[in-house]
């Protein structure tokens, strides 16, 4: 009864976001580029809000937050709450000049400011970041987790007779192909509103499930002295205070985030994130004006200071929790810690719901990458290269294919990056090299009008082999860099990419000043009250430092 009433629940839980999704934008004119990729330029405020969180959340991101908080205490929180700054900087510095050049996809912005060979390099590297890593990743780590929380290996094994290594990769297979199929529903069939709407939808979802998590595992954590919600509060906030400590050294390396990386390498990583990756930015792009894209990313930005409640406290209360368990003997890099307190505190007569949750968390990662890589695909190198003239109805079909295609391959290669054994690691820091890069070609694009056209052709490879450099030979030769975060990288490395863009305009300047175009695509009247209400979101984000260190609950 209890297998027969979690199944029930979460089919209808992710049946009942399908359908409002579908009844929402049944009507919409998809043969458009803007209706397709856009959302036909309507989206509000909240809509995008909860599209940026659940796109930036999942449940890969769930159990690795939660991984590293069982090990080291409150300090990730920092991956979250400082995204407050950079969404604010979007808010009011960038979205004011992306909107008004009525672009559809960053790469479009890298031609107008540089030439169209620069737009497909650039559109070359975002591809192959989200065809190699980013979607077989999500597929898998999503699965992964699914398969761990509710123990379907394990099913499968004594149902069918497996060894329980074989069983995980076919419950992992499993989990993967549902995912792929339903994600690309709404990203191939639906386009962007459809995404947003069911990502806002999932987004409540995974607030109030989330939500369950701790709740009910502070009620097991009070129970271990006879008492119950309130016991457990108290020993969360006294057993070990150090757990509560966010303010890390500025020597230590990762799992820690040292504190001076808060506002140079982590935020210039954020800042990449959250302005610069089409898979987020997208949303913002679409909104129905400038007021509204401001509205949802601030708003985006305070949830983003609350994430830390459903993706960093549950893995301190498990270290309580679990008192026999340590990161010697059982936890290693943690990420048993959060099925482990999901599948033992969470109510069976909730488990069908929290499955849904989690599942949509999955698929909102898997279907905003697809849609963007479509989305830069048919945009920026199918149509420049291949039909330059052809209508827009004929660029959504070719989106769709290419989503088809790609969706397909991620779903075969998904299952197999269980035997990679950290490759998954190594390839994403490698991606990393690019982030930076980007970015300062975007930010100088925008702001310094003597940049020439060949400046990111210079900066984005000189960036490139730096990295490569500093992270994988150097600091394995030079003992002095062994153990340095490699966000002190990113940061050095921020600063050397202005220098040399400033060389290059010294030596080069762009014979007349780079005019930004104004496409008029959408009201471009700011939010009135918005930067005061971005004020009071960063004014919240410090409280939550405050609180988190050792004037207060921390020591």
């Amino acid at each position: 009864m209890n297998l027969m009433f979690t199944v029930v629940t979460f089919v209808g839980f992710t049946a009942l976001v399908a359908f409002i999704s579908w009844w929402k934008t049944r009507d919409d004119k998809l043969d458009t580029q803007d209706g397709y990729y856009l959302a036909g330029r309507g989206l509000t405020g909240p809509v995008i809000a909860g599209s940026l969180l659940m796109t930036n959340l999942s449940a890969e991101q769930l159990v690795g937050m939660n991984g590293q908080s069982v090990r080291i205490g409150m300090s990730p929180m920092g991956w979250e709450v400082t995204s407050a700054i950079a969404l604010v900087i979007l808010a009011f510095v960038l979205m004011p000049k992306y909107l008004q050049t009525g672009l559809t996809t960053v790469p479009e912005f890298f031609e107008q400011r540089y030439d169209a060979g620069t737009r497909r390099l650039v559109s070359f590297i975002v591809l192959l970041s989200y065809i190699l890593i980013m979607l077989p990743n999500v597929l898998y780590a999503g699965a992964q987790v699914f398969v761990n929380i509710f123990s379907i290996d394990v099913v499968m094994a004594q149902r069918f007779g497996m060894e329980l290594t074989q069983a995980r990769f076919w419950a992992i297979t499993i989990v993967c192909i549902a995912t792929a199929i339903v994600g690309s529903l709404y990203a191939i069939c639906g386009g962007l509103k459809a995404i947003a709407l069911s990502d806002s939808i999932n987004g409540i979802g995974l607030i109030l499930g989330g939500l369950l998590v701790p709740v009910f595992g502070l009620i097991a954590l009070g129970a271990l002295s006879g008492g119950g919600f309130m016991e457990g509060v108290d020993m969360f906030l006294h057993t070990d205070k150090t757990l509560l400590n966010a303010i890390d050294a500025p020597n230590l390396n990762e799992p820690y985030l040292p504190w001076p990386l808060l506002v140079t390498g982590l935020l210039v990583n954020n800042l990449y994130f959250w302005a610069t990756n089409q898979s987020i930015i997208q949303r913002a792009f679409g909104a129905k004006n400038l007021k509204e894209a401001q509205k949802g990313a601030v708003l985006a930005g305070f949830f983003k200071i609350l994430t830390p409640i459903i993706i960093v406290f549950p893995g301190i209360i498990a270290r309580l929790l679990y008192t026999n368990i340590t990161a010697s003997n059982g936890w290693g890099n943690g990420d048993t810690a959060y099925p482990m307190l999901v599948a033992d505190v969470m109510p069976k007569a909730l488990l069908g719901f929290f499955a849904a949750v989690m599942f949509g968390a999955i698929l909102s990662s898997f279907n905003s990458i697809l849609n963007s890589a479509s989305t830069i695909y048919a945009l920026d190198i199918h149509r420049p290269m291949f039909c330059p003239n052809a209508e827009d109805a004929h660029m959504v079909k070719v989106g769709q294919v290419f989503g088809t295609i790609i969706a397909v391959i991620s779903t075969v290669m998904a299952p197999f990056f269980m035997y990679a054994a950290g490759v998954t690691t190594v390839v994403n820091s490698a991606f990393a090299a690019f982030n930076t890069p980007l970015f300062v070609c975007l930010l100088c694009g925008f702001f310094w009008k003597k940049v020439p056209s060949n400046a990111a052709k210079i900066v984005i490879p000189v960036h490139v082999v730096l990295y490569f450099l500093l992270q994988f030979v150097l600091r394995h030769q030079i003992p002095a860099l062994e153990n340095i975060h490699y966000l002190y990288f990113t940061a050095f490395l921020f600063v050397l990419d202005i220098i040399l863009m400033a060389v290059i305009v010294k030596v080069n300047p762009r014979p007349t000043d780079f005019v930004l175009s104004d496409a008029k695509a959408v009201d471009m009247t700011p939010w009135k009250n918005g930067k005061v209400i971005a004020g009071v979101v960063l004014g919240v984000m410090c409280l939550a430092y405050i609180v988190f260190s050792p004037l207060c609950l921390g020591a």
